[in-house]
Protein backbone atom coordinates (compact mmCIF):
# COMPACT_ATOMS: atom_id res chain seq x y z
CA UNK A 1 0.00 0.00 0.00
CA UNK A 2 1.13 3.78 -0.57
CA UNK A 3 1.56 5.42 2.57
CA UNK A 4 2.62 9.82 2.15
CA UNK A 5 1.54 9.55 5.93
CA UNK A 6 -1.93 8.56 8.26
CA UNK A 7 -5.07 9.47 7.28
CA UNK A 8 -5.74 11.98 10.06
CA UNK A 9 -2.72 13.53 8.83
CA UNK A 10 -3.40 14.32 5.70
CA UNK A 11 -7.29 14.59 5.41
CA UNK A 12 -10.02 16.57 7.48
CA UNK A 13 -12.64 13.68 7.73
CA UNK A 14 -16.35 14.52 7.63
CA UNK A 15 -18.31 13.34 10.76
CA UNK A 16 -21.07 11.62 8.74
CA UNK A 17 -21.15 8.82 6.12
CA UNK A 18 -21.82 8.94 2.49
CA UNK A 19 -22.51 5.13 3.01
CA UNK A 20 -21.71 1.60 4.60
CA UNK A 21 -21.68 -1.49 2.74
CA UNK A 22 -20.64 -4.96 3.82
CA UNK A 23 -17.02 -4.29 3.38
CA UNK A 24 -16.34 -0.93 5.44
CA UNK A 25 -18.02 2.84 4.82
CA UNK A 26 -17.85 5.63 2.63
CA UNK A 27 -16.78 9.12 3.97
CA UNK A 28 -16.22 12.52 2.90
CA UNK A 29 -12.25 13.77 3.13
CA UNK A 30 -10.86 17.32 2.70
CA UNK A 31 -7.17 16.79 1.61
CA UNK A 32 -5.17 19.15 3.95
CA UNK A 33 -2.55 20.40 1.20
CA UNK A 34 -4.45 20.81 -1.41
CA UNK A 35 -8.04 21.44 -0.77
CA UNK A 36 -9.81 18.75 -2.97
CA UNK A 37 -12.94 16.87 -1.62
CA UNK A 38 -12.35 13.15 -1.86
CA UNK A 39 -14.77 9.89 -1.07
CA UNK A 40 -12.64 7.68 1.20
CA UNK A 41 -13.70 4.34 1.81
CA UNK A 42 -12.42 2.71 5.08
CA UNK A 43 -12.17 -1.13 4.74
CA UNK A 44 -11.65 -2.83 8.38
CA UNK A 45 -8.75 -6.05 8.09
CA UNK A 46 -10.45 -7.97 10.81
CA UNK A 47 -12.16 -9.95 7.43
CA UNK A 48 -11.88 -13.39 6.21
CA UNK A 49 -8.31 -13.85 4.04
CA UNK A 50 -10.46 -14.62 0.65
CA UNK A 51 -12.70 -11.28 1.51
CA UNK A 52 -9.14 -9.65 2.11
CA UNK A 53 -7.43 -11.13 -1.48
CA UNK A 54 -10.97 -10.02 -3.14
CA UNK A 55 -9.98 -6.04 -1.74
CA UNK A 56 -6.63 -6.73 -2.85
CA UNK A 57 -7.42 -7.86 -6.50
CA UNK A 58 -10.02 -4.37 -6.49
CA UNK A 59 -7.42 -2.44 -5.75
CA UNK A 60 -5.23 -3.37 -8.19
CA UNK A 61 -7.65 -2.93 -10.71
CA UNK A 62 -8.71 -0.04 -10.10
CA UNK A 63 -4.77 1.17 -10.12
CA UNK A 64 -5.30 -0.21 -13.96
CA UNK A 65 -8.08 2.22 -14.45
CA UNK A 66 -7.97 5.82 -15.73
CA UNK A 67 -10.82 6.61 -17.94
CA UNK A 68 -13.11 9.90 -17.74
CA UNK A 69 -16.26 7.24 -17.17
CA UNK A 70 -14.05 5.50 -14.50
CA UNK A 71 -14.34 6.29 -10.86
CA UNK A 72 -10.61 7.56 -10.22
CA UNK A 73 -8.93 5.59 -7.31
CA UNK A 74 -6.43 8.47 -6.44
CA UNK A 75 -4.25 6.68 -3.42
CA UNK A 76 -4.27 4.02 -1.03
CA UNK A 77 -3.29 4.49 2.90
CA UNK A 78 -3.22 1.48 5.80
CA UNK A 79 -2.92 1.55 9.44
CA UNK A 80 -3.20 -1.46 11.80
CA UNK A 81 -6.66 -1.41 11.57
CA UNK A 82 -7.89 -0.31 8.08
CA UNK A 83 -6.82 0.09 4.59
CA UNK A 84 -8.42 3.44 3.32
CA UNK A 85 -8.72 4.23 -0.43
CA UNK A 86 -9.07 7.34 -1.62
CA UNK A 87 -11.29 7.61 -4.64
CA UNK A 88 -13.04 10.57 -6.56
CA UNK A 89 -15.75 11.97 -4.75
CA UNK A 90 -19.39 11.77 -6.90
CA UNK A 91 -22.05 13.67 -5.67
CA UNK A 92 -25.00 12.90 -8.79
CA UNK A 93 -26.37 9.62 -7.00
CA UNK A 94 -26.89 6.49 -8.28
CA UNK A 95 -28.26 5.87 -12.38
CA UNK A 96 -30.52 3.46 -10.33
CA UNK A 97 -32.20 6.75 -8.19
CA UNK A 98 -32.27 8.57 -11.34
CA UNK A 99 -34.11 5.62 -13.45
CA UNK A 100 -36.71 5.47 -10.64
CA UNK A 101 -37.00 9.42 -10.58
CA UNK A 102 -37.47 9.52 -14.11
CA UNK A 103 -39.16 6.50 -14.76
CA UNK A 104 -37.69 5.95 -17.57
CA UNK A 105 -35.33 8.33 -20.16
CA UNK A 106 -35.90 9.90 -23.32
CA UNK A 107 -33.91 8.23 -26.73
CA UNK A 108 -31.49 11.46 -26.60
CA UNK A 109 -30.78 10.69 -23.10
CA UNK A 110 -30.35 6.99 -22.87
CA UNK A 111 -27.95 7.28 -26.06
CA UNK A 112 -25.67 9.68 -23.76
CA UNK A 113 -25.75 7.50 -20.98
CA UNK A 114 -25.24 4.27 -23.16
CA UNK A 115 -22.58 5.80 -24.80
CA UNK A 116 -20.35 6.72 -21.80
CA UNK A 117 -21.30 3.34 -20.20
CA UNK A 118 -19.72 1.57 -23.10
CA UNK A 119 -16.61 3.98 -23.96
CA UNK A 120 -16.20 2.69 -20.27
CA UNK A 121 -16.37 -0.85 -21.15
CA UNK A 122 -14.68 -0.57 -24.32
CA UNK A 123 -11.36 0.51 -22.49
CA UNK A 124 -11.67 -2.03 -19.58
CA UNK A 125 -11.99 -5.01 -22.58
CA UNK A 126 -9.01 -3.19 -24.35
CA UNK A 127 -7.10 -3.43 -20.81
CA UNK A 128 -8.45 -7.02 -20.86
CA UNK A 129 -10.52 -6.80 -17.70
CA UNK A 130 -13.72 -7.86 -17.71
CA UNK A 131 -16.28 -5.74 -14.69
CA UNK A 132 -18.71 -9.04 -14.33
CA UNK A 133 -21.38 -6.49 -12.55
CA UNK A 134 -22.64 -4.53 -14.50
CA UNK A 135 -25.95 -2.60 -12.95
CA UNK A 136 -27.43 0.76 -12.89
CA UNK A 137 -26.12 0.45 -9.20
CA UNK A 138 -22.97 0.88 -10.31
CA UNK A 139 -22.80 3.78 -11.99
CA UNK A 140 -22.82 7.19 -10.27
CA UNK A 141 -23.16 10.64 -11.86
CA UNK A 142 -20.47 12.79 -11.07
CA UNK A 143 -22.82 16.03 -9.98
CA UNK A 144 -26.41 16.86 -10.24
CA UNK A 145 -26.13 18.26 -13.61
CA UNK A 146 -28.83 17.89 -16.47
CA UNK A 147 -28.21 14.16 -17.63
CA UNK A 148 -26.96 15.59 -20.71
CA UNK A 149 -24.38 17.53 -19.31
CA UNK A 150 -23.37 15.38 -16.54
CA UNK A 151 -20.43 13.19 -16.55
CA UNK A 152 -21.06 8.90 -15.62
CA UNK A 153 -18.75 7.15 -13.67
CA UNK A 154 -18.95 3.15 -13.42
CA UNK A 155 -18.20 1.90 -9.94
CA UNK A 156 -17.77 -1.23 -7.64
CA UNK A 157 -14.68 -3.26 -9.37
CA UNK A 158 -14.99 -6.68 -6.80
CA UNK A 159 -15.84 -8.93 -8.85
CA UNK A 160 -13.90 -7.57 -11.82
CA UNK A 161 -10.90 -9.91 -12.98
CA UNK A 162 -8.15 -9.76 -15.94
CA UNK A 163 -8.25 -11.92 -18.88
CA UNK A 164 -6.26 -13.13 -21.69
CA UNK A 165 -8.10 -13.76 -24.67
CA UNK A 166 -8.79 -17.24 -24.25
CA UNK A 167 -10.08 -17.36 -20.94
CA UNK A 168 -12.74 -19.05 -20.17
CA UNK A 169 -14.16 -17.51 -16.68
CA UNK A 170 -16.47 -19.85 -14.38
CA UNK A 171 -17.37 -18.11 -11.31
CA UNK A 172 -21.43 -18.02 -11.12
CA UNK A 173 -21.84 -14.55 -9.87
CA UNK A 174 -23.36 -11.24 -10.95
CA UNK A 175 -27.33 -9.37 -10.26
CA UNK A 176 -30.30 -11.46 -11.38
CA UNK A 177 -31.63 -9.36 -13.85
CA UNK A 178 -28.60 -8.20 -15.37
CA UNK A 179 -26.51 -11.36 -15.75
CA UNK A 180 -25.69 -13.46 -18.96
CA UNK A 181 -27.29 -16.75 -19.28
CA UNK A 182 -23.71 -18.62 -19.71
CA UNK A 183 -22.75 -16.70 -16.88
CA UNK A 184 -25.74 -19.15 -15.22
CA UNK A 185 -23.70 -22.07 -17.07
CA UNK A 186 -20.26 -21.17 -15.33
CA UNK A 187 -18.93 -20.58 -19.09
CA UNK A 188 -18.18 -17.06 -20.39
CA UNK A 189 -16.11 -14.50 -20.89
CA UNK A 190 -15.68 -10.40 -21.64
CA UNK A 191 -18.69 -10.22 -23.64
CA UNK A 192 -20.82 -11.51 -20.49
CA UNK A 193 -20.26 -7.43 -20.24
CA UNK A 194 -22.21 -6.27 -23.08
CA UNK A 195 -25.12 -8.49 -22.44
CA UNK A 196 -25.64 -6.64 -19.13
CA UNK A 197 -25.06 -3.34 -21.23
CA UNK A 198 -28.10 -4.67 -23.44
CA UNK A 199 -30.21 -5.12 -20.25
CA UNK A 200 -29.42 -1.64 -19.07
CA UNK A 201 -30.17 -0.06 -22.20
CA UNK A 202 -33.92 -1.97 -22.08
CA UNK A 203 -34.68 -0.38 -18.72
CA UNK A 204 -33.78 3.07 -19.84
CA UNK A 205 -35.67 3.06 -22.26
CA UNK A 206 -38.67 1.20 -20.67
CA UNK A 207 -38.14 1.71 -16.92
CA UNK A 208 -38.62 -2.51 -16.11
CA UNK A 209 -35.88 -5.10 -17.16
CA UNK A 210 -36.61 -7.38 -19.85
CA UNK A 211 -36.35 -10.63 -18.04
CA UNK A 212 -38.75 -10.64 -15.31
CA UNK A 213 -40.11 -12.74 -12.93
CA UNK A 214 -41.77 -12.96 -8.54
CA UNK A 215 -38.67 -14.82 -7.14
CA UNK A 216 -34.91 -14.91 -8.15
CA UNK A 217 -35.55 -18.27 -9.83
CA UNK A 218 -38.10 -16.96 -12.22
CA UNK A 219 -35.78 -13.86 -13.01
CA UNK A 220 -32.92 -16.70 -13.49
CA UNK A 221 -34.64 -19.12 -15.87
CA UNK A 222 -35.71 -16.38 -17.77
CA UNK A 223 -32.46 -14.99 -18.86
CA UNK A 224 -31.42 -18.24 -19.39
CA UNK A 225 -34.49 -19.16 -22.21
CA UNK A 226 -32.84 -15.37 -23.43
CA UNK A 227 -36.26 -14.55 -24.67
CA UNK A 228 -37.48 -11.45 -24.36
CA UNK A 229 -40.01 -8.55 -26.11
CA UNK A 230 -40.16 -4.85 -26.85
CA UNK A 231 -44.38 -4.50 -26.00
CA UNK A 232 -46.48 -1.78 -28.20
CA UNK A 233 -47.75 -0.42 -25.30
CA UNK A 234 -44.35 0.55 -24.25
CA UNK A 235 -41.83 0.63 -26.87
CA UNK A 236 -44.37 1.58 -30.11
CA UNK A 237 -42.50 4.84 -29.90
CA UNK A 238 -39.17 4.00 -29.27
CA UNK A 239 -36.88 4.05 -32.66
CA UNK A 240 -36.34 0.92 -34.78
CA UNK A 241 -32.10 1.66 -34.17
CA UNK A 242 -32.59 1.43 -30.31
CA UNK A 243 -34.55 -2.03 -30.89
CA UNK A 244 -31.80 -3.08 -33.08
CA UNK A 245 -28.80 -2.32 -30.86
CA UNK A 246 -30.98 -3.84 -27.84
CA UNK A 247 -30.93 -7.30 -29.73
CA UNK A 248 -27.77 -7.20 -30.83
CA UNK A 249 -26.40 -6.74 -27.60
CA UNK A 250 -28.67 -9.34 -25.72
CA UNK A 251 -27.61 -12.00 -28.55
CA UNK A 252 -27.35 -15.56 -26.79
CA UNK A 253 -24.38 -16.73 -28.94
CA UNK A 254 -21.44 -14.49 -27.29
CA UNK A 255 -19.93 -15.08 -30.96
CA UNK A 256 -22.32 -12.81 -32.38
CA UNK A 257 -22.82 -10.67 -29.78
CA UNK A 258 -21.78 -7.35 -30.11
CA UNK A 259 -18.75 -5.96 -28.63
CA UNK A 260 -18.35 -2.48 -27.18
CA UNK A 261 -16.25 -1.32 -30.32
CA UNK A 262 -19.05 -2.46 -32.43
CA UNK A 263 -21.63 -0.65 -30.01
CA UNK A 264 -20.33 2.58 -29.76
CA UNK A 265 -20.18 2.76 -34.04
CA UNK A 266 -23.66 2.04 -33.57
CA UNK A 267 -25.51 4.46 -35.40
CA UNK A 268 -28.00 5.38 -32.76
CA UNK A 269 -25.11 5.88 -29.71
CA UNK A 270 -22.94 7.92 -32.32
CA UNK A 271 -25.50 9.83 -33.31
CA UNK A 272 -27.73 10.36 -30.27
CA UNK A 273 -30.70 8.12 -31.02
CA UNK A 274 -31.24 10.37 -34.68
CA UNK A 275 -34.55 8.53 -35.14
CA UNK A 276 -36.01 8.94 -32.15
CA UNK A 277 -39.79 9.83 -32.16
CA UNK A 278 -40.50 12.72 -29.64
CA UNK A 279 -44.34 12.17 -29.89
CA UNK A 280 -47.20 11.80 -28.19
CA UNK A 281 -46.85 8.42 -25.69
CA UNK A 282 -49.69 6.49 -25.01
CA UNK A 283 -49.76 7.06 -21.21
CA UNK A 284 -49.81 10.71 -21.93
CA UNK A 285 -53.27 10.38 -22.72
CA UNK A 286 -54.55 7.81 -19.82
CA UNK A 287 -53.10 10.89 -17.53
CA UNK A 288 -55.25 13.30 -19.85
CA UNK A 289 -58.22 11.28 -19.18
CA UNK A 290 -57.77 10.69 -15.67
CA UNK A 291 -56.84 14.42 -14.93
CA UNK A 292 -60.71 14.75 -16.35
CA UNK A 293 -62.22 13.28 -13.11
CA UNK A 294 -60.25 14.62 -10.79
CA UNK A 295 -62.23 17.11 -7.59
CA UNK A 296 -61.18 20.43 -8.62
CA UNK A 297 -58.76 21.39 -5.82
CA UNK A 298 -56.82 18.15 -6.63
CA UNK A 299 -56.33 19.70 -10.30
CA UNK A 300 -55.56 23.01 -8.88
CA UNK A 301 -52.91 21.21 -6.35
CA UNK A 302 -51.23 19.14 -9.50
CA UNK A 303 -51.07 22.64 -11.57
CA UNK A 304 -49.03 24.29 -8.83
CA UNK A 305 -46.51 21.29 -8.98
CA UNK A 306 -46.25 21.52 -12.30
CA UNK A 307 -44.72 25.25 -12.27
CA UNK A 308 -42.43 24.26 -9.85
CA UNK A 309 -41.57 20.71 -11.10
CA UNK A 310 -37.67 19.94 -11.50
CA UNK A 311 -36.74 19.91 -15.20
CA UNK A 312 -35.41 16.68 -15.54
CA UNK A 313 -38.58 15.33 -14.42
CA UNK A 314 -40.82 16.48 -17.55
CA UNK A 315 -38.26 16.14 -20.50
CA UNK A 316 -40.15 13.76 -22.20
CA UNK A 317 -43.07 16.05 -22.14
CA UNK A 318 -41.61 18.81 -22.63
CA UNK A 319 -40.36 17.62 -26.35
CA UNK A 320 -43.91 15.97 -26.96
CA UNK A 321 -45.30 18.97 -26.29
CA UNK A 322 -42.48 21.12 -28.45
CA UNK A 323 -42.88 18.55 -30.77
CA UNK A 324 -46.65 18.80 -31.17
CA UNK A 325 -46.35 22.79 -31.38
CA UNK A 326 -46.49 23.05 -35.09
CA UNK A 327 -46.55 26.94 -35.54
CA UNK A 328 -44.17 26.95 -32.12
CA UNK A 329 -46.79 29.66 -30.18
CA UNK A 330 -46.63 27.88 -27.44
CA UNK A 331 -49.63 26.49 -26.91
CA UNK A 332 -51.34 23.42 -28.73
CA UNK A 333 -54.67 23.31 -30.40
CA UNK A 334 -57.19 20.84 -30.84
CA UNK A 335 -56.00 20.47 -34.48
CA UNK A 336 -52.20 20.23 -33.36
CA UNK A 337 -52.97 17.52 -30.82
CA UNK A 338 -55.13 15.19 -32.56
CA UNK A 339 -51.96 15.33 -35.35
CA UNK A 340 -49.62 14.38 -32.58
CA UNK A 341 -51.91 11.48 -31.71
CA UNK A 342 -52.38 9.93 -34.81
CA UNK A 343 -48.54 10.37 -35.91
CA UNK A 344 -48.25 7.93 -32.31
CA UNK A 345 -50.89 6.04 -31.83
CA UNK A 346 -53.15 6.11 -35.20
CA UNK A 347 -56.69 6.16 -33.57
CA UNK A 348 -57.56 9.73 -32.13
CA UNK A 349 -60.28 8.67 -29.00
CA UNK A 350 -63.78 9.37 -29.56
CA UNK A 351 -63.39 11.59 -26.23
CA UNK A 352 -60.59 13.59 -27.11
CA UNK A 353 -62.86 17.20 -27.01
CA UNK A 354 -64.41 15.91 -23.63
CA UNK A 355 -60.50 15.76 -22.64
CA UNK A 356 -59.30 18.64 -24.08
CA UNK A 357 -61.92 21.06 -22.61
CA UNK A 358 -61.01 19.60 -18.88
CA UNK A 359 -57.76 20.69 -19.38
CA UNK A 360 -58.19 23.90 -20.80
CA UNK A 361 -58.58 25.53 -17.31
CA UNK A 362 -58.20 28.83 -18.25
CA UNK A 363 -61.30 28.70 -21.30
CA UNK A 364 -58.73 30.02 -23.90
CA UNK A 365 -59.83 27.59 -26.10
CA UNK A 366 -56.20 26.17 -26.43
CA UNK A 367 -53.72 24.06 -24.07
CA UNK A 368 -50.83 26.26 -22.46
CA UNK A 369 -47.51 24.41 -21.32
CA UNK A 370 -48.49 23.92 -17.61
CA UNK A 371 -52.11 23.00 -18.25
CA UNK A 372 -50.43 20.15 -20.81
CA UNK A 373 -47.70 19.56 -17.94
CA UNK A 374 -50.63 19.40 -14.98
CA UNK A 375 -52.70 16.46 -16.95
CA UNK A 376 -49.69 14.74 -18.53
CA UNK A 377 -47.69 14.66 -15.07
CA UNK A 378 -46.90 10.88 -14.14
CA UNK A 379 -48.91 9.84 -11.15
CA UNK A 380 -45.65 8.60 -9.72
CA UNK A 381 -44.59 11.71 -8.90
CA UNK A 382 -47.03 13.89 -7.51
CA UNK A 383 -48.00 11.22 -4.78
CA UNK A 384 -44.42 11.73 -3.54
CA UNK A 385 -44.20 13.22 0.07
CA UNK A 386 -41.43 15.34 -0.91
CA UNK A 387 -43.41 17.45 -3.81
CA UNK A 388 -46.30 17.14 -1.81
CA UNK A 389 -45.28 18.89 0.87
CA UNK A 390 -44.00 21.55 -1.35
CA UNK A 391 -47.69 22.11 -3.01
CA UNK A 392 -49.01 21.79 0.47
CA UNK A 393 -46.86 24.69 1.36
CA UNK A 394 -47.48 26.99 -0.86
CA UNK A 395 -51.34 26.81 -0.03
CA UNK A 396 -50.74 27.05 4.12
CA UNK A 397 -49.69 30.44 3.99
CA UNK A 398 -49.22 30.64 8.05
CA UNK A 399 -47.34 27.74 8.02
CA UNK A 400 -49.49 25.56 11.00
CA UNK A 401 -49.91 22.54 9.39
CA UNK A 402 -53.67 23.34 7.82
CA UNK A 403 -55.26 24.86 5.02
CA UNK A 404 -58.03 27.06 6.03
CA UNK A 405 -60.49 28.90 3.68
CA UNK A 406 -58.72 32.03 3.77
CA UNK A 407 -55.88 30.86 2.64
CA UNK A 408 -57.04 29.18 0.00
CA UNK A 409 -59.09 32.38 -0.81
CA UNK A 410 -55.81 33.85 -0.58
CA UNK A 411 -53.78 31.62 -2.84
CA UNK A 412 -56.59 31.44 -5.47
CA UNK A 413 -57.03 35.15 -5.66
CA UNK A 414 -53.53 35.99 -5.87
CA UNK A 415 -53.91 36.60 -9.54
CA UNK A 416 -51.65 33.34 -10.07
CA UNK A 417 -52.54 30.94 -12.81
CA UNK A 418 -53.97 28.75 -10.55
CA UNK A 419 -56.68 30.73 -9.58
CA UNK A 420 -58.26 29.86 -12.99
CA UNK A 421 -57.90 26.18 -12.11
CA UNK A 422 -60.56 26.04 -9.92
CA UNK A 423 -63.19 28.42 -12.19
CA UNK A 424 -66.56 29.43 -10.20
CA UNK A 425 -66.41 26.90 -7.23
CA UNK A 426 -66.23 28.54 -3.84
CA UNK A 427 -63.31 28.27 -1.53
CA UNK A 428 -65.73 26.45 1.05
CA UNK A 429 -66.96 23.54 -2.19
CA UNK A 430 -63.35 22.89 -2.13
CA UNK A 431 -62.67 23.10 1.48
CA UNK A 432 -65.27 20.54 1.81
CA UNK A 433 -64.41 17.97 -0.84
CA UNK A 434 -61.10 17.27 1.16
CA UNK A 435 -61.93 17.87 4.85
CA UNK A 436 -62.40 14.27 6.22
CA UNK A 437 -62.52 15.49 10.15
CA UNK A 438 -64.97 18.21 9.47
CA UNK A 439 -62.91 20.92 11.55
CA UNK A 440 -63.47 23.59 8.69
CA UNK A 441 -59.42 22.51 7.14
CA UNK A 442 -57.06 20.19 5.22
CA UNK A 443 -54.38 19.05 6.93
CA UNK A 444 -51.31 17.50 5.68
CA UNK A 445 -52.59 13.93 6.52
CA UNK A 446 -55.64 14.96 4.73
CA UNK A 447 -53.89 16.36 1.68
CA UNK A 448 -52.04 13.35 1.41
CA UNK A 449 -55.13 11.12 1.11
CA UNK A 450 -56.44 13.12 -1.68
CA UNK A 451 -53.42 13.42 -3.89
CA UNK A 452 -53.01 9.91 -3.39
CA UNK A 453 -56.63 8.74 -3.85
CA UNK A 454 -57.33 6.79 -7.45
CA UNK A 455 -54.08 5.97 -7.51
CA UNK A 456 -55.74 2.68 -9.61
CA UNK A 457 -58.95 0.54 -8.88
CA UNK A 458 -56.82 -2.23 -7.58
CA UNK A 459 -54.40 -0.28 -5.15
CA UNK A 460 -57.33 2.77 -3.73
CA UNK A 461 -58.03 0.53 -0.56
CA UNK A 462 -54.69 1.60 0.10
CA UNK A 463 -55.89 5.06 0.58
CA UNK A 464 -58.81 4.78 1.77
CA UNK A 465 -58.06 5.89 5.59
CA UNK A 466 -55.67 9.00 6.54
CA UNK A 467 -52.09 7.54 7.55
CA UNK A 468 -49.90 9.90 9.76
CA UNK A 469 -47.25 11.23 7.87
CA UNK A 470 -44.29 12.97 8.99
CA UNK A 471 -45.04 16.96 9.56
CA UNK A 472 -42.48 17.97 8.10
CA UNK A 473 -41.77 15.08 6.09
CA UNK A 474 -38.54 13.72 7.50
CA UNK A 475 -35.05 14.24 5.73
CA UNK A 476 -34.94 10.83 4.14
CA UNK A 477 -31.82 9.16 4.42
CA UNK A 478 -29.04 8.31 1.44
CA UNK A 479 -31.29 6.79 -1.20
CA UNK A 480 -27.90 4.69 -2.17
CA UNK A 481 -28.02 2.40 0.90
CA UNK A 482 -31.96 2.94 2.15
CA UNK A 483 -35.00 1.99 0.54
CA UNK A 484 -38.40 2.48 1.59
CA UNK A 485 -40.63 -0.63 2.80
CA UNK A 486 -43.97 -1.85 0.96
CA UNK A 487 -47.14 -0.03 2.35
CA UNK A 488 -48.88 -2.96 2.66
CA UNK A 489 -47.84 -6.29 4.35
CA UNK A 490 -50.60 -8.07 1.59
CA UNK A 491 -48.05 -7.05 -1.06
CA UNK A 492 -45.22 -9.08 -2.28
CA UNK A 493 -42.04 -8.59 0.11
CA UNK A 494 -39.90 -8.73 -2.92
CA UNK A 495 -41.49 -5.03 -4.06
CA UNK A 496 -40.09 -2.09 -2.55
CA UNK A 497 -42.71 0.23 -3.08
CA UNK A 498 -46.30 0.28 -4.39
CA UNK A 499 -46.68 -0.31 -8.40
CA UNK A 500 -48.63 2.81 -10.01
CA UNK A 501 -49.63 0.63 -12.96
CA UNK A 502 -52.61 -2.08 -13.07
CA UNK A 503 -50.05 -3.57 -15.45
CA UNK A 504 -47.53 -5.74 -14.36
CA UNK A 505 -45.38 -4.70 -17.16
CA UNK A 506 -46.01 -1.03 -16.76
CA UNK A 507 -44.44 -1.08 -12.87
CA UNK A 508 -41.62 0.93 -12.29
CA UNK A 509 -38.37 -0.15 -11.67
CA UNK A 510 -37.95 0.53 -8.21
CA UNK A 511 -40.75 -2.03 -7.35
CA UNK A 512 -38.09 -4.81 -9.32
CA UNK A 513 -35.46 -4.04 -6.71
CA UNK A 514 -35.56 -6.82 -3.82
CA UNK A 515 -36.10 -6.14 -0.87
CA UNK A 516 -32.91 -7.91 0.58
CA UNK A 517 -31.30 -5.13 -1.03
CA UNK A 518 -29.27 -2.57 1.28
CA UNK A 519 -26.61 -0.40 -1.23
CA UNK A 520 -25.98 -2.62 -4.30
CA UNK A 521 -27.58 -5.73 -5.16
CA UNK A 522 -24.88 -8.12 -3.87
CA UNK A 523 -23.99 -11.00 -6.30
CA UNK A 524 -25.73 -14.69 -7.25
CA UNK A 525 -22.99 -16.32 -4.77
CA UNK A 526 -20.25 -15.05 -2.72
CA UNK A 527 -17.07 -14.17 -4.55
CA UNK A 528 -14.33 -17.23 -5.03
CA UNK A 529 -10.61 -16.59 -7.06
CA UNK A 530 -11.24 -19.87 -9.09
CA UNK A 531 -11.38 -18.90 -12.43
Amino acid sequence: MENRGTLTELFEMSKGKLGEGSYGSVAKGRDKSTGAIRAIKSINKSQKQSSMDRITREIQIMQMMDHPNIIKLYETLEDSKCIYLVMELCTGGELFERIIEAGHFTEAQAATIIQQIVRAINYMHEASVCHRDLKPENFLFQNMDPIDKSVLKLIDFGLSLQFTPDHVMTTKLGTPFYVAPQVLKGKYNHTSDLWSVGVIMYVLLCGYPPFYGETDKEVLHKVKSGSFSFPVADWGNVSDDAKQLISKLLTMEPKLRYTAGQALNHVWIKEKAPHAKLAFAPQFLDNMRHFRHLNTFKRAVLHTIALHLNDEKIVALREAFVSMDGNGDGSLTVAEIKVGIQDSLQKVPVDLQQILDSIDTDGSGVIDYTEFLAATLDRRYFVEEDVCWAAFRIFDKNGDGKISIDELKEVLGDGSAVESVVGKETCETLIAQVDRNGDGAIDFDEFMVMMRADISPSHSKYFSEPRTPAYPPATPTSPAFTFAKPPSPTLSPRFLELSLHSSPSRRPLATFRPTWVVGPQPALVEMTLDD
